[in-house]
């Protein structure tokens, strides 16, 4: 093939870097990243590294400008099929004050000839052509990404929905996609090596593929948080990072009946270029090489006295190194790297290949609440190994459990998700533990509760069938969308005098106005109440997960009877179809002085 690029498109649409700012208050700016300068960095019969690089000067900017030197790298090297790219961002002293929302690498292909995608081994298609996007072909819904194929090129496709958002990964998850052409059928990889310079840690998800065919190589962005996840850089504040090298690889067969081995094949080049991380190759010295990093091992214990008397390895946990200094920030930390890895089943981690620095360590373990934080910061310098030895996080808790509502795992997964509208079908989802990736689930919860809304009881009621997956807005009679009331019933045998807390794990939020009350509704019986939390914007781009957040919520005993009890969880905010809250985990604990007698509600 002469050009794996879409050469109906102009050059500089074809692959291209470009970035998404603004000043402090000001309109989001897209500005395409362009080089000023040309230069060979390194020459070899091994490697050739070239530069396209532009550089601000505060002294002589003139009107409004991207305040920010840009160097763009690519790599060649010998007997590899593929290429390497990175850039180099930098901010001189003198810089004025800016925004950064996002920041990419984009490939668009052959339109007519790449028409399969795979970003795993379940979730792999194919996919429109950009003319079905169009008028006449496709028809947009009220979600602007989100276009109903209604007379698609290929026929197979009529009736299917597509978004480029239902292709979204989490960075832990992913590290490999791309696409495969027909004729002659060669395979488009772009490959991470490493999620370190990617903002926002493990469970970011970012866009991979779309319709285009496009392959992205997102580095810096704020889907599925919002502007929580901003990068802000003050006026004079300096800053260097280094956006990848990530790879792009290519491979190819003759056989058509092997065209999927391609996929395989690049699954197992992205485990090769893992082991390979940090690369040797690279010839700017802001990448710092292996022999520059350092490494950090422990082992982390959880200690509940309300699960065990014992101290609980974290088995599974995510353990990470940011400059995120409190609970839970490293989700919305976009200026520095981030080092993660899960433990092994005894809770014990290893961390390898530490940029220098100052971080905190930071973690959280499925089946428990919250963030862990270090008490001490840690220092890495070249080539130290860091034995932190045993660690013990203690999770949020006051009291016994009296009932629990789902698994805390920081989304809502665990919940009914229902089956998609017919009409707004993506067929690659329909027998798919990812059901959630459909279009417009927000509204089948009319469906579900078309005059009254979710009651869930403790004791006989089940998450997987009985708690809808998205605290959404109903469609009323006149399609309006009204603010919904889910009512949580549970009996105590008795009521201990004290305080109550009530947990409340959110897996994401959008716009909502969350209210909490208990056994009435009057403002006297209110507990907790957040307004306009969120700006995720998972359920319109089908996702099951945003930016985790945690609410504890003090419950006096004198709201609560001997019996029947219930609390009112309100998302108060009408006419929106898109806002809403995903819980993750929601418990109710008695205070630590409960007898035995009033714990035996939960079995």
């Amino acid at each position: 093939m002469d050009n794996l690029l879409d050469i109906k498109s102009n050059e500089s649409s074809r692959g291209y870097w470009d970035i998404n700012w603004n000043l402090p208050g000001g309109q989001d700016i897209y500005t395409l990243l362009k080089g000023a300068e040309y230069s060979v960095v390194h020459e070899s019969n091994d490697s050739l590294e070239i530069s396209f690089k532009n550089t601000y000067n505060p002294s002589s900017a003139q009107g409004v400008k991207l305040p920010l030197s840009v160097d763009i790298r690519y790599i060649l090297r010998t007997g590899v099929s593929g290429f390497y790219s990175y850039a180099i961002y930098d901010r001189p002293s003198g810089c004025p004050a800016f925004d950064l929302a996002q920041t990419r690498m984009v490939y668009k292909l052959r339109r007519e000839k790449f028409h399969y995608m795979a970003i795993t081994d379940e979730k792999q298609r194919i996919m429109p052509m950009p003319e079905d996007l169009l008028p006449g072909r496709g028809k947009q819904l009220i979600v602007p990404e989100s276009v109903l194929l209604v007379n698609p090129i290929n026929p197979d496709l009529k009736g299917e929905v597509d978004d480029k958002y239902q292709y979204s990964m989490d960075n832990k998850d992913g590290g490999v996609h791309g696409w495969i052409s027909s004729g002659p059928i060669i395979g488009f990889w772009v490959i991470f090596p490493s999620q370190e310079f990617r903002n926002g840690g493990p469970t970011k998800q970012n866009l991979t593929v779309h319709t285009g065919p496009t392959c992205l190589a997102m580095l810096h962005g704020t889907h599925y948080i919002g502007e929580d996840i901003l990068a802000h850089f003050e006026e004079g504040e300096t800053w260097t990072k280094v956006f990848g090298p990530f790879f792009v690889y290519l491979n190819s067969t003759p056989d058509v009946s092997k065209a999927h081995n391609l996929w395989i094949d690049a699954k197992k080049q992205r485990l090769f270029e893992e082991t390979a991380w940090p690369y040797d190759f690279v010839s700017s010295p802001y990448y710092v090489a292996a022999k520059e990093r350092g490494l950090v091992s422990g082992r982390l214990f959880v200690q509940d006295r309300y699960v065990s008397g014992s101290l609980i390895p974290a088995k599974y946990a995510y353990v990470g190194l940011s400059v995120a200094t409190t609970e839970g920030s490293w989700q919305t930390e976009s200026k520095g790297y981030q080092f993660w890895v899960e433990t092994d089943y005894t809770g014990n981690f290893t961390i390898k290949n530490v940029i220098p620095g100052v971080y905190g360590l930071h973690g959280w373990i499925p089946g428990f609440l919250g963030d862990y934080l270090g008490k001490e910061h840690i220092t890495i310098s070249a080539g130290s190994q860091t034995q932190l030895g045993n660690l013990t996080y203690v999770p949020p808790r006051d009291g016994p459990t009296l009932w629990e509502i789902g698994f805390p795992d920081r989304t809502a997964i665990g919940y009914y998700v229902p089956d998609v509208n017919p009409m707004y079908v993506n067929k690659l989802f329909l027998n798919s533990p990812e059901k959630f990736r459909q279009y417009g689930l927000w509204d089948r919860y009319t469906d579900v509760h078309p005059q009254f809304d979710q009651t869930f009881i403790i004791g006989s009621s089940n998450p997987k069938n009985d708690w809808f997956f998205a605290h959404v807005d109903r469609r009323g009679a006149d399609n309006k969308y009204l603010p919904t009331t889910w009512t949580i019933k549970f009996n105590l045998n008795s009521v201990t005098t004290g305080t109550y807390k009530l947990r409340l794990a959110i897996a994401s939020a959008t716009r909502s106005d969350l209210k909490a009350h208990v056994n009435d509704m009057d403002i006297e019986h209110l507990v907790f109440q957040v307004l306009n939390l969120g700006t995720d914007n998972t359920v319109c781009r089908h996702g099951i997960h945003g930016l985790y957040r945690l609410f504890s919520c003090d419950i006096s005993s004198s709201f609560l009877v001997k019996g029947d009890n219930s609390i009112f969880l309100t998302q108060a905010r009408g006419g929106d179809a898109l806002c809403g809250v995903l819980y993750d985990y929601v418990r109710l604990e008695a205070p630590a002085t409960a007898e035995r007698s009033e714990l035996s509600t939960l079995a």
